[in-house]
């Protein structure tokens, strides 16, 4: 074997990363290119497997191995090397031997071990004789790690009174040391506190239940748990864990009453549904293990009912129906509790139920009367007289002292006109007849109030069936509108007839119909009963004619099968129409429609002809005068005209005279004037006018008014010039015409007549009215 087959084979005995043949082929083929003057030899490293003792503590190296080559001859000329993890620091090497040493404390739960590489040199030439290798120091365990319970405090929930052995929970714990080595890392479980109920498995922690435990005497209960490694042996390290375990509740305890007899009170006045008392079982247990239903037992009279308050777990006592004092005082009632669900594993311990007594007594009160039925049903027929008795209604007061009682309808007015009531008896009667085809049911209501207590009253219904006679005689369902053409056929059915009948019948209606006896004999039609309530009028000739007879009126007797037999006369008017044998309704309604105005077709048209023509002359004459009232009544628009004054010297020659002066400017625009309102400047001027008439031209006054004068000639925008009135005091000099002023005159305005302006033309004509509205209202 070569030295490198050999350095490869120690080497793998303690490495953790194996060395290759082609890697040590390598390095050899490097020494030997390195010492190529050197004969070839056989050599290798030489050393056992290296280890290392955690958390010694020592002044000095600690020895723990050596390295060495077989080329060592113990002289001194080899130099060993070290380098890797902790070389210096926790490892070093003597250079002369090989011999290894640890200089510190080592943790192996830090660091389990160390990787490191070897070379040997040769001291005077500096060059290897050993190819460098790496070894490992592995760092040996001792128990210097206590147990860890990593996950605690734990806490379990059991069902109670589970059987010996069931399994609670797991605890675990853990040890840093090495569990290759040694007993530092295996643990052993045991019990410190929680005999006799729970027990635990020393190699794996499982909690088990030792005995049956009852919740109801502890639901709780702590139990602590201790973990030592080395398998207990002395000098063991330990630790502890507590385990809070809760008993979670089954079903295994009945409900048990406290009091097995419970006293309460109703009074005979309160109302279905009144809560009465109330009863309680006690349950052991909780949640829906304690949830119970209370029932009723041995109740004959079934006066009453139990219902469950889940709230609460108690059992309500209700009333079921009203309870008379005078009938029955006491009642005793049993009221059994049972669990609502039920553990079967349990069932051997007895029933999960018990029963208690309940006693009610019944209080007197002071009752209203009581009707012996809560509803009446009375018949009368229809049509008695006045005064016929109905029926009669009963109460009574059903205290001990009782108190008689007063009657009385309370409704409508309409039932108080139909019955009356007797106060004393209750005897209900008619006080008109009834009739059974108006209504044939009559529902009110009558109460029975006590005379020493009037607050104390009751009511019933009755109901009262008026009873039909046959006082009906049947008659035709509706008006038939009837037609037979002119060439009908003899023995050819025109229409089909029934009747009604408002009466009710014990049996099904049957009608009998004929002809009156007065139209029997006519050969013009006849009646043929079909015995199924229907008839069917048929012609008794061929051919008819309009001329000779338009209508005919067919006297149809109809007979019911009532007792007595009642027959009425029904008239069947047949209209004659102008067609072959198929009768054509509206053609026929036409003929007839026409037959009744005594017109002709042609006649009709000619109406209709006028009656248009008419109409649109009308709407003609409308919409002339709708088109004259949209004009406007001057065909220059109102804001042209205007006021001026034009002075001017030259008398006018009248109205007509329009070349004496420049019409156009009375046309013009620019004059801006402010309203004034007429009826306030015509008072101010008449007032002033009334004055003037009194003083000379150079009076004040005066002048005052023909100031006023001309503003209200000039503001006045309502009326066109030449119908306004211009008043002046004196004529123009130079007219032939005179003054025309009346401030001489001795009379007054009021006295003097324009009766004359009226005669004066029409172009005076607006000043006549003036004149004359001045007058009329002086007056």
């Amino acid at each position: 074997m070569n030295s490198s087959a050999l350095l490869c084979l120690m080497v793998t005995l303690v490495q953790l990363r194996p060395c290759s043949p082609s890697t040590q082929n390598s390095s050899t083929q490097n020494t030997i290119q390195s010492f190529a003057a050197i004969r070839r030899v056989k050599r290798g490293w030489l050393w056992e497997p290296l280890f290392a003792t955690e958390e010694q503590i020592s002044l000095h190296p600690v020895y723990i191995g050596q390295l060495k080559s077989d080329l060592d001859k113990q002289d001194g000329n080899l130099k060993y090397i070290l380098t890797g993890e902790g070389a210096g620091s926790f490892f070093v090497i003597d250079e002369y031997n090989g011999k290894i040493y640890v200089t510190r404390k080592l943790d192996r739960e830090k660091k389990p071990f160390y990787t490191l590489r070897a070379q040997a040199i040769n001291r005077s030439t500096q060059l290897p004789v050993e190819p460098e290798s790496e070894f490992i120091i592995k760092v040996r365990d001792i128990n210097d790690n206590e147990p860890q319970f990593l996950d605690g405090p734990y806490e379990a929930t059991v069902p109670e009174m589970s059987p010996e052995g069931t399994s609670v929970t797991q605890v675990t714990a853990t040890d840093a040391d090495d569990p290759s080595y040694g007993n530092s890392a295996r643990l052993l479980y045991s019990l410190v506190q929680g005999q006799p109920y729970f027990s635990v498995e020393p190699k794996t922690g499982v909690i088990r239940m030792a005995s049956q435990m009852d919740r109801e005497t502890e639901d709780q209960y702590l139990v602590i748990i201790q973990a030592k490694d080395m398998i207990g042996q002395p000098g063991a390290f330990s630790a502890t864990a507590t385990v809070t375990i809760n008993l979670s509740d089954v079903n295994d305890n009945p409900p048990k009453f406290q009091q097995r007899l419970y006293y309460m009170s109703v009074s005979e006045e309160a109302p279905v549904g009144t809560t009465i008392g109330k009863v309680f079982a006690e349950d052991s247990d909780t949640g829906d293990n304690a949830a119970m239903d209370y029932f009723i037992e041995a109740d004959s009279s079934d006066a009453f009912y139990i219902i469950t308050n889940n709230e609460t777990q108690e059992g309500i006592v209700l009333l079921k129906k009203r309870v008379d004092y005078e009938s029955q005082r006491r009642y005793s009632i049993n009221v059994k509790a049972v669990n609502r669900y039920i553990d079967e594993r349990f069932l051997e311990k007895g029933p999960f139920e018990d029963t208690t007594i309940v006693k009610i007594n019944v209080e007197d009160a002071d009752e209203p009367p009581v009707f012996t039925l809560e509803n009446y049903v009375m018949e009368i027929v229809e049509g008695a007289m006045s005064g016929t008795l109905v029926g009669v209604v009963t109460a009574r007061d059903p205290d001990d002292n009782g108190s008689p009682v007063r009657y009385s309808i309370v409704h409508s007015m309409h039932l108080k006109r139909l019955f009356s009531i007797n106060e004393h008896n209750g005897a209900i009667i008619t006080t008109e007849p009834l009739d059974r085809e108006i209504a044939s049911w009559h529902n009110f209501t009558v109460t029975a109030t006590e005379t020493r207590n009037p607050e104390k009253i009751s009511e019933a219904n009755v109901y009262v069936q008026v009873l039909d006679v046959n006082d009906n005689a049947p008659e035709f369902p509706k008006n038939y509108e009837t037609f037979v053409c002119e060439n009908a056929v003899s023995g050819q059915q025109i229409q089909s007839i029934s009747a009604v009948d408002q009466d009710d019948s014990a049996e099904a209606h049957h009608f009998y119909f004929s002809l009156a006896q007065e139209d029997a004999n006519s050969s013009n039609f006849t009646v043929k009963d079909n015995q199924d309530n229907t008839a069917g009028i048929f012609t008794g000739k061929s051919g008819f004619r309009r001329q000779e007879q338009f209508y005919f009126y067919l006297p149809i007797l109809i007979q019911d099968n009532g007792t007595p037999p009642l027959t009425s006369t029904n008239t069947l008017t047949v209209t004659v129409c102008d067609c072959d044998t198929e009768v054509n309704t509206f053609y026929c309604r036409y003929g007839a429609f026409m037959y009744s105005l005594g017109l002709s077709t042609e006649a009709l048209v000619a109406v209709l002809a006028c009656i248009l023509i008419f109409l649109v002359f009308f709407l003609a004459i409308v919409a002339i005068r709708q088109q004259q009232q949209k004009k406007p009544p001057f065909s220059e628009k109102m804001e042209e005209f205007r006021e001026n004054i034009v002075s001017y010297d030259d008398e006018g020659g009248g109205e007509e005279d329009t070349e004496a002066f420049d019409i156009s400017a009375l046309r013009t625009r620019t004059v801006t004037r402010t309203h004034k309102p007429r009826k306030k400047v015509v008072s101010e001027i008449q007032s002033l006018y009334r004055q003037s008439l009194q003083v000379g031209p150079d009076s004040a006054i005066f002048r005052q008014f023909i100031s006023e004068k001309l503003e209200e000639a000039n503001t006045d925008p309502s009326v066109p010039p030449y119908d306004s009135l211009q008043t002046y005091a004196f004529e123009g000099t130079g007219s032939l015409a005179g003054s025309l002023s009346s401030l001489g005159s001795n009379t007054s305005d009021m006295d003097q007549s324009y009766d004359y302006l009226a005669d004066w033309g029409p172009h005076f004509k607006q000043l006549a009215g003036m004149y004359s509205s001045h007058r009329t209202v002086g007056d």
